[in-house]
């Protein structure tokens, strides 16, 4: 679908270049086609702030041509920025005031850099409560990522996350558990997502929450995609649809450099089911030379990213853009154009979308 590049944001040129159809302001204005606008709370580190920019902005242009997308990205006050990312967010982001003046049909809210076990007690806390309760009464759908599903489950049912005796990193296969609802329609049963992150929402919480659960993972259940009771209004995502194929490329190096750092004591592992034999064996032999020239205080090899991501895979994006594609889809038919009226006066508050049972 269109996406409009309706300012000056980097982004638009990088998506170009892959293809994706960027429409300028005056064309989008020429064109016949409904126009629909979509916040994206970037609440992402500096290091992967433009990273995810990107990844979200392709899944909204990699998806099904129902209308023009207008893309908001904005992110918190509270989060302690450096120089550089300061200048692109004061450059091309908007602000939360801005952006609650003038509405939203949809919004998608990133993970963020988290500091110890309690989200109570981040920078981002209560300005993301904010952001959450006003979209809850005034934009149609809201889809979460990973830690900010987790937060907003523990602030808005009361379940928080749990610590996992190993950290969950990798591709993982899953189930479609409700084949019913209109986010799983005429998926792929069964497909796989990359996840990393040390701390989960239990199945037996989703539950306790009374949260429609959408998409287990396969081995143990693990919740990957769920909706609020309603269907529609909070959308939460577990896992990382949303990553390019070298994004645990990517983390699996910065891993290395903490280890050669010394700031972790083992060389880390490698993610589940995402490195095939041809890159573990690169990697061994890479791991061989780099903990023998460390030995001996020798120049340490180079870490061999390009050669190992000419060979990686990518088997989710398909079903991310399907499910992603079918909750616009969803909002598309459910907004209404009235701004001054909240989304949820003008349906029914326990079924708006009127299907579920």
């Amino acid at each position: 679908m269109p996406i409009v590049a309706h300012n000056d944001l980097p982004v638009f040129d990088k998506l170009r270049g892959e293809g994706i159809r960027i429409l300028d302001p005056d064309r989008a204005m020429s064109q016949h086609i409904r126009d629909l606008h979509i916040g994206l709370l970037n609440m992402m580190p500096d290091a992967a702030l433009k990273a995810t920019e990107l990844q979200f902005f392709r899944l909204i242009g990699d998806s099904n041509p129902i209308a023009q997308f207008y893309m908001h990205p904005f992110t918190l006050d509270s989060i302690p920025r450096g120089e550089e990312a300061r200048a692109h967010i004061d450059s091309y982001y908007e602000s939360f005031d801005a952006i609650r003046a003038q509405g939203l049909d949809a919004l998608i809210i990133t993970g963020a850099n988290v500091v110890g076990p309690d989200l109570s007690t981040q920078p981002f806390w209560e300005p993301l409560k904010e952001v959450v309760d006003w979209a809850w009464d005034n934009v149609t759908s809201t889809l979460c990522s990973c830690l900010a599903s987790h937060a907003v489950i523990e602030f808005r049912y009361g379940q928080k996350r749990r610590h996992q005796p190993r950290k969950k990193w990798g591709v993982f296969e899953h189930r479609v558990a409700d084949r019913h609802h209109p986010l799983t329609a005429d998926i792929n049963t069964r497909f796989v997502v990359p996840h990393s992150r040390w701390n989960a929402i239990t199945p037996e919480q989703f539950e306790a929450a009374g949260l429609r659960v959408l998409v287990n993972e396969v081995d143990d259940g693990c919740v990957h995609l769920a909706t609020s009771p309603d269907g529609i209004r909070l959308v939460f995502f577990q896992g990382h649809p949303e990553f390019d194929t070298i994004s645990l490329l990517k983390e699996f190096k910065r891993e290395v450099m903490r280890f050669i750092a010394g700031e972790i004591k083992d060389f880390p592992p490698f993610p589940d089911n995402y490195f095939g034999a041809f890159e573990r064996a690169v990697l061994g032999e890479y791991r061989y030379y780099l903990q023998r020239a460390m030995a001996r205080g020798k120049p340490l090899p180079e870490f061999p990213e390009a050669k190992i991501a000419a060979h990686l895979d990518n088997a989710w994006c398909d079903t991310a853009d399907a499910v992603v594609g079918n909750w616009m889809g969803l909002f598309y038919q459910l907004t209404h154009r009235d701004r001054d009226k909240p989304f949820m006066d003008s349906v029914d508050p326990d079924n708006p979308l009127g299907l579920l049972k």
